[in-house]
């Protein structure tokens, strides 16, 4: 009788972040699987994996960066082609989930696209997620299977902490990051301050008041993406008047649509730290901007999810941001 062969890993990066999938299957130790990614005339997708993927374990890389729409298709046809293919699970592996920012309805007639794109991926055929940073946690019960919901601010937290900053002062930028500003603010060992401000419009942004004190203090503003710029920008000229040293930025996802990056060229922000979970293109990276790798924390905790290993241990315990 033929011996049963042994559980197998095979890693796949579509064309969103070629490079983050590099970068992990190194820090994995295995050879990205060999994929054919291509386009017809009319623009539709074509996907055809190129060696078996029978009973292995699958991991997708695929972050939503634009153009957001085709990235997400691409997703979806290569986990549709592996379940047809027979891969035994699929994990999806989307360091940036797009569409998290609309998690609920905030006015009548709109949609929850959070929850939408769950119930493409799960129909696709995925078995599991693997997300960054959320923008709502509360996203992970949009599905019916396991969601490793892991943060970057180990990442974030050791980098600002090797500065050597005296009197730091975590600020979070609106009362939806005040979670993430406190584990962030332990982690430093430093007191928090909490901006309050409201939304005239989409992208559109208003600080009112600072809760806690920043007078004098180097202020480290914690946030899960920068997209426009714009809430960032506010809250730095907010920490300015009301005395603030000198102010740092972190955040997970570095968007920076639009004119984000020349907003934060002309402000008085000292440095911006990001990760990679979206590619920061050569023209985006401006002395301000500094891009830390997220790949290593991505490669554990992918690891762990095939040796069915705890992934909160990976993470000291805090993958909840």
């Amino acid at each position: 009788m033929r011996e049963v062969t042994r559980k197998k890993m095979m890693v796949f990066s579509g064309t969103s972040h070629p490079e983050l999938g590099q970068e992990v299957a190194v820090g994995i130790g295995v050879d990205l699987g060999k994929v054919d990614i291509s386009r017809f005339s009319n623009g539709e997708i074509y996907v055809r994996f190129l060696e078996s993927v029978r009973g292995v374990d699958a991991f997708v890389i695929q972050t939503c960066y634009e153009p957001v729409n085709d990235n997400l298709m691409e997703l979806l046809l290569m986990i549709d082609a592996l379940k047809r293919a027979s891969a035994k699970r699929i994990t999806a592996v989307v360091p940036y989930y797009g569409y998290s920012r609309q998690d609920k309805k905030t006015q009548s007639r709109e949609p929850i696209s959070a929850h939408l794109i769950a119930d493409m991926i799960t129909t696709a055929g995925a078995d599991r997620v693997l997300s960054v940073d959320l923008h709502a946690g509360q996203i992970q019960g949009f599905f019916d299977f396991p969601v490793d919901h892991i943060t970057a601010i180990p990442t974030l937290a050791g980098y600002i902490s090797q500065k050597d900053l005296e009197n730091i002062v975590v600020v979070s930028p609106d009362a939806g990051r005040v979670k993430v500003a406190k584990k962030f603010s332990d982690r430093l060992r430093s007191p928090m301050a909490i901006l309050h401000k409201r939304r005239p419009d989409k992208n559109e942004v208003e600080m009112l008041h600072v809760i806690g004190e920043v007078e004098g203090m180097n202020a480290v503003l914690i946030d899960d993406m920068i997209d426009t710029g714009g809430t960032m920008v506010e809250a730095v000229e907010t920490l300015k008047k009301h005395g603030a040293l000198s102010i740092y930025a972190c955040a997970t996802h570095p968007i920076l649509s639009g004119s984000a990056v020349e907003r934060i060229r002309l402000s008085e922000l000292k440095e911006l730290v990001v990760t990679n979970t979206v590619p920061v293109p050569r023209e985006k990276k401006i002395d301000k901007i500094t891009v830390l790798s997220i790949a290593p924390l991505v490669a554990d905790v992918i690891t762990a999810v095939f040796r069915e290993e705890s992934v909160s241990e990976i993470m000291g315990g805090d993958n909840q941001p």
